[in-house]
């Protein structure tokens, strides 16, 4: 990734962006402002129309990516501030494997004929442009969520280009430390704030970023008018996450490419899928493509359904935990959700974290011991 017009890297970007000024006395950190109601006069009257934390957190995480960011009060708060730009009836084309959260409102929206909803294999390129015909929007998932397919970002974006489809990439598997999907010619990039980037699984937040200001300017209005307007300690503790992540990402990447690579060759392991593994079919596009290949690893028990719950109950150092992206290694088996039947019943997602990749390991091992017959 190249530095920024300043010459910084993004490693440094992440500490460096939105500090507060500085001056002999002046505080390192930026203040969390906990206030409602502000002197008449300036640019912000009221705390649902702007925070200073929020504006800290925003300029970072802009810098980032490499546009105007917005914080949510979730990450389903940007989402659905997003998807409620669209008209009545207007086609959103979605990964079939997508985050819950998308796929709930989508369905919610499909349901009461505010949009029609078309769900694809995003890594398949060609079905996916073909299922653009006639839609408004484009959303993507690379890595989706908990399959880990890879889309090629450039080439759906190329393959709209010219016509009304809309793209926005669902960037909180790979962080902007991964991939800058505006780079690519997306028009939106959303976050999940709760993981990777706030990363100590103490937060709800979401975010926007995007390049066309006018847009940024309706997404701000609407966050006001809906009132998904995040809490400025939640958006302080984000902002201390963030500048931490490129940390914290290179770690926990290298102990998932170090799981990945073991777990593909135990016994009681059927399939494992994480984009790091050469035997892995995104792994030349997410090759080409990010930078790291992040720090979730999917895996199925050869024994089944009831052997991979067994797994989950197992662990001792590893949580058994939904959500992802915090500092601490986490796992579940997706399936057990209401609404992810549709994912491997064997199925098991890690999280995975900052600890040392051994005690990780040994822990998993232990879990598996057993589970190599079929049930």
């Amino acid at each position: 990734m190249l530095p920024d017009e300043r010459g910084l890297r993004p490693e440094t970007v992440a500490i460096a962006a939105g500090a507060p000024r500085r001056g002999p006395g002046d505080p390192l950190n930026v203040a969390v402002t906990l206030s409602s109601t502000y002197h008449a006069g300036g640019p912000v009257g009221y705390a649902r129309d702007g925070n200073p934390t929020w504006t800290a957190f925003e300029e970072t995480l802009g810098a980032l990516e490499g546009g105007t960011a917005l914080v949510f009060a979730s990450g389903a708060g940007a989402i659905s501030a997003v998807l409620e730009e669209l008209p009545v009836g207007a086609v959103v084309v979605a990964p079939g494997d997508a985050y819950t959260g998308t796929r709930a409102y989508l369905a919610d929206a499909a349901a009461r004929g505010r949009l029609g909803v078309r769900l694809v294999d995003v890594a398949d390129t060609e079905a996916t442009l073909r299922a653009c015909a006639g839609a408004a929007l484009l959303w993507i998932e690379s890595p989706t969520n908990p399959l880990l397919a890879v889309a090629d970002i450039g080439a759906l974006v190329t393959g709209v280009a010219g016509g009304a489809v809309q793209v926005v990439v669902d960037n909180t598997f790979a962080t902007p430390l991964g991939q800058r999907p505006l780079d690519a010619g997306a028009d939106i990039v959303v976050h999940s704030a709760t993981k990777l980037i706030a990363g100590h699984s103490d937060v709800l937040l979401g975010a926007v970023v995007t390049r066309d200001q006018a847009l940024a300017q309706r997404l701000h209005d609407r966050r006001t008018v809906l009132g998904a307007v995040a809490g400025p300690l939640e958006t302080y503790l984000a902002l201390r996450g963030l500048r931490s992540l490129a940390l914290r990402l290179d770690r926990a990447s290298a102990n998932a490419e170090g799981l990945a690579h073991r777990l593909a060759d135990h016994p009681a392991v059927s399939r494992v899928r994480y984009p790091g593994l050469e035997s892995d079919p995104g792994h030349a596009r997410a090759a080409a493509q990010l930078r790291g290949f992040g720090t979730i690893v999917s895996f199925e028990v050869r024994a089944g359904a009831a052997a991979a719950q067994r797994v989950c109950e197992r662990v001792r150092l590893i949580t058994h935990a939904t959500s992802l992206g915090g500092i601490e290694t986490t796992l579940e088996r997706r399936c057990s959700h209401p609404g992810e039947d549709w994912t491997p019943a064997e199925l098991i997602r890690v999280s995975v974290g900052c600890e040392h990749v051994e005690d990780l390991w040994a822990d998993l091992a232990q879990a598996l011991e057993g589970e190599d017959a079929p049930a």
